[in-house]
């Protein structure tokens, strides 16, 4: 039964995909916000859609911690829930992320017109520079940010380095962070075709000020706030 709910769900994704592309084309004279909002229809759609074929739900504690204004989003990554849910849960944001991402037909065409922040990771340092200047342009315009530190996704019960990327855009730029945990990874593990059922629980913290702040320090903070409410949620 879990297969066949989790096939109902990848179909759902393979044929509305192209036509959230096909949106995407549409909504390139319209201003970025907007056409933001109408490509992410197709992930507040998923989410709609994986609760009613998988029966994967989700709560929310601390939304009232969300700030008013443009802010940068520093979470976990457990699975590919998050990337679609907090578009659901979040206002308009702007993903950083690999550029390869972009090469990938259908789906990186629609996500390379949702103004994705995407950056080389060989680069190093210059790379860094080029997440500052664009990551100052997508705050100016409205988005939100929001940054996996960890990078790559990683097994419930595992962690890994937390990069400095996320804190050295919100340092360099004065701009809050939102910290966020989540046990997404129990029901829609990395690479893994079956989903299962269950409440995904999301925490969001309390905003961190950054301004005088270095980014080693922040980051430090944001990664222990992460890991001790990783730890409640498995509890």
């Amino acid at each position: 039964m879990l297969a066949l709910r989790s096939l109902l769900f990848f179909l759902g994704q393979v044929l509305t995909a192209p036509v959230f592309t096909l949106v995407a084309l549409f909504a390139m004279p319209l201003n970025p916000i907007t056409r933001n909002v109408l490509i992410s229809g197709w992930a507040r759609s998923m989410v709609w859609w994986l609760k009613v074929t998988c029966n994967i739900r989700h709560e929310i504690t601390g939304i009232e911690n969300l700030p008013a204004t443009p802010s940068i989003i520093l979470a976990k990554h457990q699975s590919a829930w998050e990337t679609l849910a907090f578009q659901a849960i979040f206002p308009t944001q702007a993903y950083v992320l690999k550029r390869e991402l972009l090469w990938i037909p259908i789906f990186g065409w629609g996500l390379a017109m949702s103004s994705p922040i995407a950056i080389d990771r060989s680069a190093g340092r210059e790379a860094l520079k080029k997440l500052v200047a664009k990551g100052k342009h997508r705050l100016a315009q409205g988005f939100w940010v929001v940054i996996f530190p960890e990078g790559t996704r990683k097994a419930p019960g595992e962690r890994s380095k937390y990069h400095i990327g996320g804190a050295w855009l919100a340092t360099h730029t004065a701009t809050q962070v939102v910290p966020v945990a989540h046990n997404a990874g129990e029901f829609w593990a990395k690479n893994s075709f079956i989903k299962r059922p269950g409440i995904v629980r999301v925490q969001i913290g309390a905003p961190i000020q950054t301004a005088g702040m270095k980014a080693d320090a922040l980051n430090h903070q944001v990664e222990q706030w992460i890991e001790a409410e990783m730890q409640k949620l498995v509890q």
